[in-house]
């Protein structure tokens, strides 16, 4: 057993409870706040004002949004499901939450007394648990628009279903090399295994991918086609109103802070200083050490912020295509090149041996993109050159003036 968790098992009740609140307080207050900051710097990119009433330059209008929607009029449509229809949005916004019990959020802290952290339980499988919880909130968005009896809702939920199962692959995989290289699952002992090196430099792919792979699991843009709007009219939540409505957007930033939490914990360090300036965690105490983890988190938050305000929704065909045939093989080939490199260094392998292998698995990755580029040139000529085939239907003839 770790001293994290030695330390978390001595935790009284009444102080776990305390945890547990001040995290659901934490995610509330982050999802105000990321909406709001998503509206403003959204407006700046489109050289907007954004919200500038509610409060200090509209710094209440999310709090005044949530507030709005509580007093709205709960509709729930005569073809519906009543039971599923009021279970949905609470299945997903459960699940959200569920995620942050293994996430370390600082080191050792004083609280009320008792030496602890905050972290509300540290499990072998803690990582495993995070992605189990992240599956299960599609059953919400699934049921939500099985249960509405329309059609818009159906093809929603039909499509973020199958966007978690493509997606929650690749974000799978890529864990797998942190794995390996830390060679525990739990959350506390990853963060622990990123002393000296941050496992987005070590295994920047692993990296690149389940960034990627994260903004296809939380249904944003410009993978949120399970809400298109201009195609789902609202997708899967269209026949949602009042608190259930509000549920359903508090479980779509909640899932945003727990997989950029996730990243931090697996790529970033999770609260550990950022390099250089481990010095803050002795001389600042154990609180500064979660203001780290905040900033991280707010990196990953305006990078979600960034994209809604750049990239252009993907059409569906090529947002699977890129998960199937991008994705998840390069997330293949990336373990058995982290697994080889491990085995080598566990053997104690020679530094040309080593650099060799390294050197060669470059050469096959420019030669595969080379092959690609050639493979997609000839077919473009070929399509250029070729014969345009006679149409099916009758062509009327065209003849010439004066005959």
């Amino acid at each position: 057993m770790s001293d994290i968790a030695h330390l978390i098992g001595q935790d009284p009740g009444w102080l776990t409870t305390i945890k547990g609140v001040l995290v659901f307080a934490l995610c509330v207050v982050a999802t105000l706040v990321t909406i709001l900051l998503e509206r403003k710097v959204v407006s700046w990119m489109q050289e907007r004002i954004g919200p500038n009433r509610t409060g200090w330059r509209g710094s209440l209008q999310s709090l005044a949004d949530g507030v709005k929607l509580a007093l709205k009029e709960d509709l729930i449509p005569k073809a519906a499901d009543r039971i599923v229809f009021v279970i949905a949005p609470v299945i997903s916004v459960t699940t959200c939450f569920m995620a942050f019990a293994v996430i370390p959020m600082s080191g050792k802290v004083k609280l009320f007394g008792h030496e602890t952290v905050m972290q509300l339980t540290d499990l072998p499988v803690g990582v495993l648990y995070v992605l189990a919880a992240a599956s299960v909130g599609v059953y919400g968005i699934v049921l939500a628009g099985w249960s509405s009896g329309s059609t818009y809702p159906l093809l929603g939920g039909l499509r973020s279903s199958a966007q978690v199962i493509s997606y929650e692959v690749a974000m799978g995989l890529s864990l797998v090399a942190v794995f390996i290289y830390s060679g525990s699952m739990s959350t506390s002992d990853i963060v622990n295994a990123q002393n000296k090196w941050w496992f987005a430099v070590t295994l920047f792919p692993s990296f690149v991918i389940y960034t990627i792979s994260m903004v296809g699991e939380t249904n944003r843009a410009p993978f949120d086609l399970a809400e298109a709007e201009g195609e789902l009219v609202g997708g899967f939540h269209t026949e949602y109103s009042s608190l259930k409505f509000a549920l359903f957007f508090l479980a779509e930033y909640v899932n945003m802070v727990a997989v950029s939490s996730l990243a931090t914990t697996m790529f970033l360090g999770g609260y550990h200083a950022l390099p250089g300036l481990g010095f803050t965690e002795h001389w600042l105490g154990g609180w500064f050490t979660m203001v780290w983890y905040l900033v991280k988190v707010s990196a990953f938050l305006y990078l979600y912020i960034w994209l809604r305000g750049t990239l252009p929704r993907m059409r569906y065909d090529q947002f699977m295509k890129f998960g199937w045939k991008v994705l998840i093989p390069v997330s293949l080939f990336w373990i058995l090149v982290v697994s080889t490199l491990r085995v080598m260094s566990a053997e104690h392998s020679s530094k040309a041996v080593v650099i060799g292998f390294s050197v060669g698995v470059v050469l096959v990755v420019l030669a595969a993109g080379q092959l690609y580029e050639n493979t997609k040139a000839r077919h473009a000529r070929e399509d250029a050159l070729g014969e345009v085939a006679d149409p099916s239907f009758p062509v009327p003839r065209i003849t010439k003036a004066g005959k």
